[in-house]
């Protein structure tokens, strides 16, 4: 029997969709597996669709949305830890636990059952990586391990942290956190490159329309720094750049959007390299009906249970 499915794929899928729909078929509630979505205030630019759950009777509750102040960091090993008090609080009440996400590093971390440990702040460490450049740090974090996490690198912030992380556990011994190992029905949504790129393209307009730049400015209003958003990436990036001045409206817009499709791409390589680090995939057009989509997947999830 399944203890969860998981349903993936690159942003503009339509992976939230399927995925409320799924858990309503099967008596289930949705976990969040997005690395942005746990901020307050985060909506547009993280793409929350809250209203894809619903409201009233007949609605899906979600978990792991909305649980971090915006401006606040947020690391794997807090994710785990909540994830798994998440997932028992739904298995408790006799829900099937639905997660959702195209963070690959979080959901790579609950299905293989990554045991971490919490890292502190190195203090002299960051002040003696500080003069470093982005090229530097991005070497230096080489020689610690392999980067598949190329958002490890996309700030100099972000690199610092992971080579205090890496230094942290090269000198540590590692006491294991227990993450127990779940079986999962993994669903990809499997959406043809040029139908991606237009649905990035669609949506970032419809994001920008919806009020994605006040959204913005009011977070920095709101005492959140440019510097802290800027860490959050892509439109909280390149929209906070605009805002202070340092890119014109156009070239926020067309940057952004070239930095989402790259995005996308990226979170496929991570995907196709979770196959070939033995987690199986079932692939699904996301252009079928989504009638059909949630039938193939309820029949392999019963598929299973039922042997």
């Amino acid at each position: 029997m399944y203890d969860l499915v998981s349903i993936v794929g690159p942003t503009a899928c339509g992976k939230t969709a399927l995925a409320v729909e799924v858990a309503r078929a099967l008596g289930g509630e949705v976990l969040s597996a997005d690395s942005r979505q746990v901020y307050r205030g985060m909506d547009i630019g993280t793409g929350k669709d809250l209203c894809e759950y619903g409201t009233g009777e007949g609605s899906v509750a979600y978990h792991l949305i909305d649980i971090v102040d915006a401006g606040e960091k947020y690391n794997l090993f807090e994710f785990q830890r909540d994830f798994l008090n998440a997932y028992n609080d739904v298995k408790s009440r006799g829900a099937v636990p639905v997660m959702c996400g195209g963070s690959g590093l979080y959901v790579e971390s609950v299905l293989k059952g990554y045991r971490l440990i919490p890292v502190p702040e190195n203090s002299e460490l960051r002040e003696a990586l500080e003069h470093k450049s982005l090229d530097e740090l991005t070497a230096m974090l080489a020689s610690y391990k392999e980067l598949h996490n190329t958002t490890d690198v996309d700030t100099k912030k972000r690199a610092i942290r992971a080579i205090e992380i890496e230094e942290y556990y090269a000198r540590t011994p590692a006491k294991e956190r227990e993450f127990p190992l779940l079986k999962s029905l993994l669903i990809g949504v499997d959406v043809d490159r040029e139908v991606r790129r237009g649905r990035i393209t669609a949506r970032l307009k419809a994001r920008l329309d919806e009020g994605l730049v006040e959204e913005v400015r009011s977070l920095l209003d709101s005492g959140v720094t440019p510097d802290q958003l800027i860490y959050y990436g892509l439109e909280y990036k390149y929209v906070t750049l605009y805002l202070t001045g340092e890119l014109s409206f156009d070239e926020m817009a067309k940057g952004l959007e070239t930095a989402i499709h790259q995005f996308a791409k990226r979170q496929m390589t991570w995907f196709r390299g979770m196959e070939r680090r033995g987690l199986k995939i079932n692939w699904i057009d996301a252009m079928l009906p989504m009638s059909q989509k949630v039938q193939m997947i309820k029949d392999m999830y019963y598929g299973c249970s039922t042997t």
